[in-house]
């Protein structure tokens, strides 16, 4: 990695005057990130970490004089062409001929895997990780809410894949309880065998809809226990609908998720672990666990003082179907654990959901599994105002398509598009871009308001302006014949424009680090869209066609490289890179 080999060097030299062994210096060496307003160095040394008394805070004026006695003891060398100091920092410079010579072969050379074999990764153990995500429930909405689950799930998969890790990708369906009670009854009223293998989504969803006015009557209430009851006692020809609605529906969902890119190893469900749902609540007993309260409900107390201060409920007190979504999570994680035998399980959910994996994990360590520990609850905040033109967003589909026809509209607009052969599909992945973008611009945790026209603009911080660039930095390897360069002279690549550029790549590793902590995708968002930036300002300020043919081939090798680590970050995003726009 180009950035490793300079951070090295940096650090040999710091090590000789400090006295700190090398590998204890580089973990504070980072890459600047590029400024527009004035000219950067490439690194900078922070001087807190060595500084003898961490525990008070020193004043910037003693930091700024220790960077500066700090500077003076080190010396430029074939490496570093310039050392100065700042507010507790040491800022190394390096050789710009060298510095466009190491970068731009990295890149190529490492091509996908550029920034991933970074030095930084080094202690990063390689780790099963099993990620459940997306999870719909069968006949409900497939709301906003699983948007986000799936393309944040997604994006944890691949960033994790791309890394090395052996990752399972688990989409665990809402296909069980008391509403498969309601749907049995309703599809007797109301379905049609034809429709359900035609749309099963909409179909399953529009007599769910009807037979719930009718849900408030006591004989259909009773009915749809019946049902449920009798498949629980796998009575077949209940089974036999039921396994229908379920078949049909996750065939439906294959197609939809192929439109988003995504797919899944395992499609899993609430319905398998019903018998082991009941060991766990055996499991609970012999342990001491589990507790009646005066109306028969079984709970998990998990207050410290054991005063029932906090607790959870594991068993309904009713008796017709001891079902509860966390006595079924249990059985699925410890079942997980025996199958996989994973080093770590994401949850990917909403945040409303954030005290249920709290208490879920709490019980798996009072059970005695350890491993709970490696159990991690990723959580999202809320979307609002996402409708499409026809009202509410019912199904997933409806924003695929939506964000699809207003593409395309804004495209036949555009006075910039050229003819391309597939619209529909480029405007497809244009506009899932738009979506995963306005998407990831924020923490996850943090909700946000849906805009179509600020999402589908092509100027600004969008996912439409990263694929304009992408597609723009193709048509300029087009037009020289898409040859891979490998061949260039450095000597032409000094202007500022082609600076920025560089140093900004030098930096994708530590982003990929970063995002890698703490599994955000806004730091890689951010970067790539400072990266279409530089890359914007370069295209106007360094042109490719009329220079001299040494000067073309060394700028096109710069866009090259731009373009290849561009594409990249978009699809560890989930994002499909057009070619042409």
């Amino acid at each position: 990695m180009a950035a490793a080999s300079f951070r090295r060097s940096i650090a040999s030299q710091l090590s000789k005057v400090l006295d700190v062994p090398p590998e204890n210096i580089v973990k504070f060496i980072s890459a600047v990130p590029v400024s527009k307003k004035r000219h950067v160095a490439d690194f900078q040394f922070s001087i807190a970490s060595v500084t003898e008394d961490s525990s008070s805070h020193p004043l910037a004026q003693d930091l700024l004089l220790q960077a500066q006695k700090l500077a003076e003891r080190l010396k430029c060398d074939a490496v570093v062409s310039e050392i100065s100091a700042g507010p507790g920092t040491v800022n190394f410079t390096i050789n710009r001929e060298l510095l466009a010579k190491t970068v731009l072969q990295q890149v190529l050379k490492d091509g996908s895997e550029y920034g991933l074999k970074s030095e930084l990764f080094s202690t990063v153990r390689r780790q099963k990780a099993v990620i459940e995500f997306s999870s719909p429930n069968i006949a409900k909405k497939f709301h906003i809410g699983h948007l986000r689950s799936t393309i944040v799930g997604n994006f944890i998969a691949n960033l994790k894949a791309a890394l090395g890790h052996e990752v399972t990708r688990i989409n665990y369906l809402g296909d069980w309880g008391m509403q498969f009670g309601l749907l049995g009854v309703g599809f007797q009223r109301f379905g049609s065998k034809e429709k359900l293998k035609s749309s099963p989504l909409q179909h399953l969803f529009e007599v769910y809809v009807q037979i719930n006015k009718a849900a408030e009557d006591e004989n259909t209430k009773e009915l749809a226990k019946d049902f449920f009851r009798k498949l629980e006692e796998h009575d077949e020809q209940t089974l036999s609908l039921w396994k229908q609605f379920r078949d049909l529906s996750i065939e439906e969902y294959t197609q939809i998720y192929k439109r988003l890119g995504v797919h899944f190893d395992e499609y899993s469900g609430e319905s398998f672990y019903q018998e082991k749902s009941q060991e766990v609540l055996r499991m609970l007993e012999d342990k001491g666990l589990l507790q009646k309260t005066i109306k028969g409900t079984g709970i998990v107390d998990l207050s410290e003082k054991k005063d029932l201060s906090s607790f959870s409920t594991v068993m309904r007190s009713d008796g017709t179907s001891l079902y509860i979504t966390r006595q079924v999570n249990l059985a699925a994680a410890i079942d997980r654990m025996n199958k996989h035998s994973w080093d770590t399980m994401i949850y990917v959910t909403d945040r409303t959901q954030s005290n249920h994996f709290q208490h879920l994990f709490q019980i798996l360590k009072l059970m005695g599994y350890d491993w709970a520990e490696r159990c991690q609850h990723v959580s999202f905040g809320l979307v609002q105002g996402m409708k499409t033109r026809r009202g509410e967003v019912v199904f997933l589909e409806d924003v695929l398509n939506e964000v699809r026809s207003r593409m395309l509209q804004n495209m036949a607009s555009a006075k910039t598009t050229k003819e391309i052969e597939d619209p529909l599909e480029t405007a497809e992945k244009v506009g899932l871009a738009a979506l995963i973008i306005q998407d990831f611009r924020g923490l996850l945790s943090s909700d946000y308001q849906f805009n179509w026209d600020r999402a589908l603009q092509s100027r600004g911080d969008t996912g439409v302006f990263l694929q304009y660039t992408h597609a723009r930095l193709c048509s300029l390897e087009q037009m020289r014949g898409n040859e891979q360069i490998t061949d260039f002279n450095v000597v032409c690549l000094q202007e500022p424009g082609a600076i920025a550029v560089l140093q900004h790549l030098l930096r994708y590793d530590e982003v990929l680090y970063r995002s890698s902590q703490d599994l955000q995708p806004k730091h890689i968002v951010d970067y790539l869209l400072t990266l279409s930036h530089l890359a914007a300002v370069a295209h106007k300020t360094l042109p490719v066609k009329g220079s001299a043919p040494e000067v073309a081939q060394a700028r096109l090798c710069l866009f090259q490289a731009a373009r290849s680590v561009l594409a990249n970050g978009m699809k560890l995003l989930g994002i499909t890179p057009v070619s042409q726009m």
